[in-house]
């Protein structure tokens, strides 16, 4: 009920902030509303940017959960969306019933990969994570341009994107959530977010992995005194924290584009940090943070369009000033402490 309020209240300020540049704040909530769900369409171009928040929230947990903070989420899913994409390219003769699956375990396997380096690099070296994880972003971005310009490039158009995949890798025939909201990039993508989410937090709160995950975060040393392999689960949560944010192929490549493009991504790895630290790096928390934060986005979108001096870049104002809002519990609970007698 806490980070509810804090999101009211953030949301609250940001919006008294459209004052200054001239605009009426509750025109302007009324704009994110209808944006974000005004209709079928618009609901669901708000749930195409939740599922990827999911799968980017998540891995940023993880990564929080085991005392690390893996701002390497961009990097990671930008390199397992390319790998899906790469199979989907080079291997069309695959059966159709193997395709979809290949190219989603090529994806997680890049994306463990490219956060295990992370993870290796932070344990058994003792680089800070953060810094090793910004420079990774970079590099991962550069190897994609690369592979996307010069080795599988798009033939039939100039944009900087990879080829198609052969259609069997696609599951739009077949999904649901595509057929319901038509016109859309939506998938059922956002179904097996939900359920990784959901399988996530039974890992960490029902499961002795979990726990000693956790207790590594918390308490590294007591955690180290209690035969918990610190190194060990340091470098397992990047791994899996890269797995995690290159599932973002499923709905990018799998799920609606069919093809990897360079710039699809707008931040969803650095959104991710939000959705996280809004949740309370809650794997439920998360679904619901990472709708929000779709809608926040897609509502967003409308800004440009429909005011005179509001652009869509607001919405990184509102988001900051929700994790403000939510984040300042922190100090209420701490001025409380300092009260007592």
């Amino acid at each position: 009920m806490k980070r509810i309020l804090g999101f009211v209240i953030g949301l609250f300020f940001a919006l008294l902030l459209t004052l200054f540049a001239g605009e009426n704040p509750w025109d302007i909530f009324l704009i994110l509303m209808r944006s974000a769900f005004g209709s079928n369409y618009d609901f669901g171009m708000t749930l195409s940017y939740t599922a990827p928040l999911i799968f980017c929230g998540l891995a940023v947990a993880i990564g929080f959960h085991a005392g690390l903070f893996n701002i390497g989420a961009e990097g990671q899913l930008t390199l397992g969306v390319l790998a899906a994409a790469a199979v989907g390219v080079l291997l069309p003769g695959v059966p159709s019933l193997v395709a979809p699956l290949l190219a989603f375990f090529a994806a997680v396997f890049v994306g463990a990969l490219w956060g295990g380096l992370a993870g290796w690099l932070r344990a058994y070296r003792k680089s800070h994570e953060v810094i090793v994880t910004i420079m990774l972003n970079f590099i991962a971005a550069a190897i994609a341009s690369w592979i996307t310009l010069s080795l599988i490039p798009n033939p039939e158009s100039q944009n900087p994107e990879t080829a198609k995949v052969a259609s069997q890798y696609m599951l739009t025939e077949n999904d649901p959530i595509a057929n319901f909201f038509p016109d859309t990039p939506a998938n059922i993508s956002i179904i097996f977010a939900i359920l990784l989410a959901i399988t996530l937090w039974i890992i960490l709160w029902k499961t002795s992995w979990g726990y000693q995950l956790r207790a590594v975060g918390d308490n590294p040393e007591a955690a180290q005194r209690a035969g918990i392999s610190e190194k060990k689960f340091q470098f397992l949560a990047l791994t899996v924290a890269g797995g995690i944010a290159a599932c973002v192929a499923l709905s990018e490549v799998m799920g609606s584009a069919g093809q990897y493009r360079v710039g699809f991504s707008p931040d969803y790895g650095f959104i991710g940090i939000a959705v996280a630290l809004l949740a309370n790096n809650n794997p439920l928390g998360i679904i619901v943070s990472a709708f929000l934060m779709g809608a926040l986005h897609k509502g967003a979108s409308d800004l440009d369009l429909e005011t005179a001096s509001i652009t869509k870049d607001f919405s990184r104002i509102i988001q900051a000033l929700v994790i403000i809002g939510v984040t300042a519990q922190g100090y209420w609970l701490w001025i409380k402490r300092k009260k007592r007698p």
